[in-house]
């Protein structure tokens, strides 16, 4: 079984900000699977169902994003799962909109709502889905105005395909495992690119190798054939 908790602060005045970027993607989860919001518990309105052979359960806490260890840590005692198997998604200031991260741990490096649920759940040895919002390009905005914003166009075009990749990611986990979904969800594009042209190069460094190799080889044999090897002559000679 596993719980995939999206963070994010209730109520419709926040549905569309960077902050509530946990909401959207367990929303966008439930909606993909034709899961319900019709449960509640400990504090959190739950949707849940069964993909392949887990059961999962999507968890939005009422709790306010500070207060959501709270909330968290009595569904986790509810179900009695282990850390390993619960896995929280939120909006992250240090990565650039957009931008997906799964670690399998971790400190909450200021974020309030991971934060609570690591005081709350006594560890911080579970799975954590980031999706960046990236930072104010204003150093004027504070940063609680910031993440309760919404972002404008081209951002927030960013942002939704960012959420769409966590959900592409979320299933992943559930179905391979955190360590086959960090490789797929965490790999660079960009780096993977340049990984795999140095690669053919390297390649094409080693052909021309082995080309010139049987070439010279060939050149070894062609001349070797060119000297005849000497030859004893016949004697003719009578004797007298």
């Amino acid at each position: 079984m596993k719980l995939v908790i999206g963070l994010g602060n209730p109520g419709s005045q926040y549905e569309r900000t960077r902050h509530n970027a946990g909401f959207r993607i367990v929303d966008k989860i439930a909606a993909k699977f034709g899961w319900k919001w019709t449960e509640r518990r400990s504090r959190a309105v739950l949707a849940s169902g069964t993909t392949g052979s887990e059961k999962v359960v999507l968890v939005k806490p009422l709790t306010f994003m500070n207060l959501s260890g709270e909330s968290v840590a009595e569904l986790v005692r509810w179900y009695k799962v282990q850390p390993e198997d619960v896995l929280v998604i939120y909006d992250e200031l240090d990565l650039p909109v957009g931008k997906v991260r799964l670690r399998s741990q971790g400190s909450a490096a200021g974020h309030n709502g991971l934060e609570s649920i690591i005081r709350y759940l006594h560890t911080n040895q579970f799975p954590r889905l980031r999706v960046g919002i990236g930072r104010p390009s204003k150093q004027r905005i504070d940063g609680a105005d910031y993440v309760l914003g919404i972002p404008p166009g081209d951002e927030r075009i960013l942002l939704a395909s960012g959420e769409d990749r966590a959900v592409e990611a979320v299933e992943i986990w559930i179905a391979q495992g955190i360590d086959a979904a960090m490789n797929l969800v965490n790999a660079d594009p960009e780096a993977q690119q340049k990984a795999l042209e140095k690669q053919q190069r390297q390649k094409e460094r080693q052909e021309r190798a082995r080309l010139r190799r049987e070439t010279a080889l060939k050149e070894q044999e062609a001349q070797a054939d060119q000297i005849s090897p000497a030859t004893d002559e016949p004697q003719n000679a009578l004797e007298s």
